[in-house]
């Protein structure tokens, strides 16, 4: 049974991957966390999932919280067999925007919980798939990370250095699970237009710089990540591990 895990699976791109991967043959495992004003979508989601003929196992908990997970895992290890999750899918984001100084600097409650929720949090849902046996040979692992990784943009500093620790652990995850045929890699959209963009402080401004920017001359969105999602997906891309891949149509590295 091929199942993808999607972390962040109501909005955005793990919302699209989700649908993109349905439409792909696979099953999805959606772990969001909504209140009733967004149930909405919610649905929507596992609506086009099952109308592409697949299975849909939402959980509406917090993705980032020890318990809530060691939850959903016990429910896949009795609903699930060994190697049946081909792939983990890290969308998480949900953090606070900030600056680190100032008249209302970021606290050490708010840094701490970005970093862990957009960043470590990969690692503890790794950790458990791996160890259940869910997730084997020829498993992969994607997080979405973002140009704030290496760029500063105001008020966006916990969020980047969250990005930024999400890279280093797919980095470490991709040598330490590449010996059992397991592989991470991170995924850099350009400037998307989804519900997380809009959070972002002068938001606007960004659409226009990657508008300007972009040699396609368009912004990227979320189903252009989750088509190369699924080519990711496939025996193929066996060999790509360890690496920072920009989806975004050359904007990051344009002037």
């Amino acid at each position: 049974m091929a199942t993808i895990v999607v972390l962040g699976a109501s909005s955005g791109f793990g919302a699209a991957a989700a649908r993109a991967f349905s439409r792909a043959g696979y099953d999805i495992v959606g772990v969001h966390l909504d209140r009733r004003s967004t149930q909405a979508q919610v649905d929507a989601v596992v609506a086009d999932v099952e109308a592409a003929g697949r299975r849909a196992r939402f959980f509406n908990v917090n993705a980032a919280d020890d318990e809530a997970r060691a939850g959903v895992m016990a429910a896949l290890v009795a609903e699930f067999a060994a190697g049946d999750v081909t792939g983990l899918l890290h969308s998480l984001a949900f953090g606070t925007l900030a600056p680190f100084v100032g008249d209302r600097p970021v606290s050490r409650k708010q840094m701490e919980m970005t970093l862990d929720v957009m960043g470590s949090s990969l690692v503890y849902w790794a950790q458990d798939l791996v160890r259940a046996g869910l997730l084997g040979r020829g498993g992969r692992i994607w997080a979405m990370t973002s140009s704030g990784s290496h760029m500063v943009w105001p008020g966006y500093g916990p969020v980047s250095a969250a990005k930024a620790v999400l890279e280093a652990a797919c980095r470490q995850l991709a040598v330490e699970l590449g010996p059992r045929g397991i592989t991470t890699n991170a995924i850099l959209a350009g400037v998307t237009d989804t519900p997380a963009l809009r959070k972002i402080p002068g938001s606007d401004v960004l659409v226009q710089k990657a508008l300007a920017r972009n040699p396609g001359g368009r912004l990227t969105t979320p189903d252009d990540v989750a088509g190369f999602l699924v080519l990711l997906a496939q025996p193929g891309a066996a060999w790509v591990n360890g690496n920072v891949i920009r989806v975004d149509g050359g904007e990051d590295i344009s002037g």
